[in-house]
């Protein structure tokens, strides 16, 4: 587990810089030493998240510059504690290795429905109130807000888990659009690869910026993620896994089917049978966000898809998503993504390989609400009816190629002269939703 990692990072979690204005970092007790990490290992934990702080401070690198960390890998409950791949490991420290630790670092939670074990949140309060610096990777976040850290500050985690982190522990100002999130004392990361941009933001706060390019270099990582290097940011259409068995699960079903019109939250109260200020409640206590900003997210992600997935202009995209103007789609694409829907598009296509196929869109834009409990509400691929689908291919090869602007007539061309068969629909001949 303590390999170097030679692979790059994956940005499968919302990119984002830290907190702009973090807390005050309380003064360290004198018997714990600013040098010194404990990483808090549980039974059930992913290994890959687990083995990021082990390899980001446990390993000397003093050589290629690194300042050298003390790592303490402590047991969070009794042993063996097991990962998910099933391989049994003996953590060398138990919790009262905490006592020495200026950071102290939970990688991840077994499960976000599971409560962490009362020794280790005791373990974990006592080392924040002597000055310790906390870290929360991905899930981690969840034992520092069952410890209580969390309150009433910014935090983040894995964006499909913010929803229920957001319900369960509702004074906590959950954003899953944050890469990870500075507050001074307690720090809180996204996804696997937003866990070690925060490991290196550490090692950039303790011994400066060449200190972690040196050790990014070791890794084989960016030094620095941020919205203008990735030109991406990322919405959150998951909602609590509770919601599957809720009734108002049927009207959010018709909500995300139906983006592409013009309704308010008061039509989604009506449809629940409530009024609106009881709508407002159930709502806001189900998914720990009010139906409004709800409503405004999903239309935004859908424009996002859009924008990837066709060449519809900007005025065509918002009319899609239910927007009654294009001017309303800007405005809150730009609070919500940090950028125009125009940048948005040109980004995207800049970052995307030359070779890569065009990704479809799938003929239902939106998915249906699946029965059963629900963690994640992802668009799942429809077939598209063949006879419209010929219809269409049809329709495309009658056209004249002076107006085909995205060269489909003549890959048609070259895939008839290889004997490829049918000719292949383009952007705008994709279904829609």
């Amino acid at each position: 587990m303590s390999q170097e990692s030679s692979s790059g990072t994956a940005t499968d979690s919302p990119s984002q810089a830290p907190s702009a204005s973090p807390r005050a970092i309380r003064k360290l007790s004198a018997r714990r030493r600013p040098e010194v990490v404990a990483v808090l290992l549980f039974s059930g934990g992913p290994i890959f998240e687990s083995s990021i702080p082990l390899s980001v401070f446990g390993i000397d690198r003093q050589d290629a510059g690194v300042p050298r960390y003390r790592l303490l890998v402590c047991a969070g409950e009794e042993g063996p504690l097991r990962t998910t791949g099933g391989l049994e490991l003996t953590a060398p420290y138990g919790l009262e290795a905490l006592a020495r630790a200026g950071t102290v670092v939970v990688p991840a939670w077994r499960s976000i429905s599971q409560a962490p074990p009362p020794e280790a949140l005791d373990a974990i309060r006592r080392a924040h109130e002597e000055g310790a610096r906390i870290i929360g990777l991905c899930t981690g976040a969840f034992v520092l807000a069952a410890a209580g850290l969390l309150d009433g500050r910014p935090a983040t985690t894995h964006w499909m888990y913010a929803p229920t982190l957001a319900k369960r522990y509702p004074s906590v100002h959950v954003d899953p659009r944050e890469l990870f999130v500075d507050d001074g004392d307690v720090l809180t990361s996204a996804g696997t690869a937003a866990g070690i941009d925060l490991c290196l933001h550490v090692v950039r706060t303790d011994h400066g910026a060449e200190a972690a390019a040196a050790l990014a270099r070791r890794l084989v990582v960016p030094p620095r993620r941020s919205d203008w290097q990735t030109g991406q940011r990322h919405l959150d259409r998951s909602l609590p896994e509770e919601i599957g068995a809720d009734p108002l699960a049927e009207v959010v079903a018709w909500a995300l089917e139906h983006l592409h019109e013009q309704f308010d939250v008061e039509a989604l109260a009506a449809r629940a049978y409530m009024s609106r200020r009881t709508f407002d409640r159930r709502f806001r206590s189900l998914t720990g966000s009010a139906p409004l900003q709800w409503l405004i997210t999903q239309r935004v992600l859908q424009a996002q898809r859009l924008l990837e997935t066709s060449d519809y202009s900007v005025d065509e995209v918002a009319g899609r998503c239910g927007f009654r103007s294009p001017v309303a789609l800007r405005g809150h694409f730009r609070r919500q993504l940090g950028s125009s829907p125009a940048s948005y598009r040109t980004a995207y296509r800049a970052r995307r390989p030359q070779d890569e196929p065009e990704r479809p869109l799938p003929a239902q834009e939106l998915p249906a609400l699946r029965r059963g409990p629900v963690s994640q509400i992802l668009a799942a691929p429809a077939k598209a009816d063949p006879e419209t689908y010929t219809s269409r291919v049809s329709e495309q090869q009658g056209r004249s190629e002076v107006a085909d602007t995205s060269g489909v007539a003549a890959r048609n061309r070259l895939r008839a002269a290889r004997g490829l068969g049918a000719a292949l629909p383009g952007p705008r001949d994709r279904p829609v939703g």
